[in-house]
């Protein structure tokens, strides 16, 4: 559920990318896009607005659920509010497309660097109350999140500019569009997975207790 909740910008984004033509003829968005723009740049316009309020909903459901602010929500909120408006007002999907490779930099550097500063790598103080680790392994893990991180950004980059470059603006767009949610979902879900796979062969018995006490204190 979580991973879905972190995708909700996201999700909205697509659906209303290719709902876009519905929503202008439907709704008052209608009244604040230029017409004689190419469907696509209007596509990415009002999907791009939705997203930059979907992601202030989200930041205030999480605080109003928790009364915590999650740095990764306020990261992403803060991008796509840059980006996003840079991209509405010029009309050039090229600001909003850089944001998830920016994201995704941005994380691997607070990772890489918490390795160097602090006592401890990010990943053992966000982990560290539910399972005890031996230290190479909390770096291993550590490391293992900077690459995802920079892999994904990577990946972000490649679609958004550099692949298909034979198709039309409009098939390249739809292109990222689709990559966006469901090929950054699937390398997240992906690494989640092979992540849990390696941790198992070093969590306890007491360490699942341990968890299974958090969990249940925190509900």
């Amino acid at each position: 559920m979580k991973l879905l909740f972190d995708f909700f910008p996201i999700i909205l984004f697509f659906v209303s990318y290719y709902q876009a033509s519905f929503l202008v003829e439907n709704t008052f968005i209608g009244k604040l896009i230029d017409p004689t723009r190419p469907d696509f740049i209007t596509a990415t316009i009002v999907a791009t607005g939705i997203a930059i309020v979907a992601s202030f909903v989200q930041v205030a459901i999480h605080w109003f659920k928790t009364h915590k602010l999650e740095r990764m929500h306020l990261f992403s909120l803060a991008l796509i509010t840059v980006l996003g408006t840079i991209t509405i007002l010029l009309g050039n999907p090229a600001f909003i497309q850089w944001k998830p490779t920016v994201l995704n930099w941005l994380f691997a550097l607070v990772f890489l660097g918490s390795m160097f500063i602090g006592d401890r790598p990010i990943i053992q103080r966000m982990m560290g109350e539910h399972i005890s680790l031996p230290e190479p392994v909390w770096s291993t893990l550590n490391l293992s999140w900077v690459a995802f991180f920079f892999v994904s950004g990577a990946a972000n980059l490649y679609v958004a500019f550099y692949y298909n470059l034979g198709a039309s603006d409009e098939a390249r767009m739809d292109t990222w569009v689709n990559f966006k949610l469901f090929g950054l979902m699937g390398l997240t879900i992906a690494f989640v997975i092979l992540q849990a796979l390696y941790l198992s062969r070093h969590i306890t018995e007491d360490d699942l207790e341990k968890s299974t006490e958090n969990n249940g204190e925190k509900q």
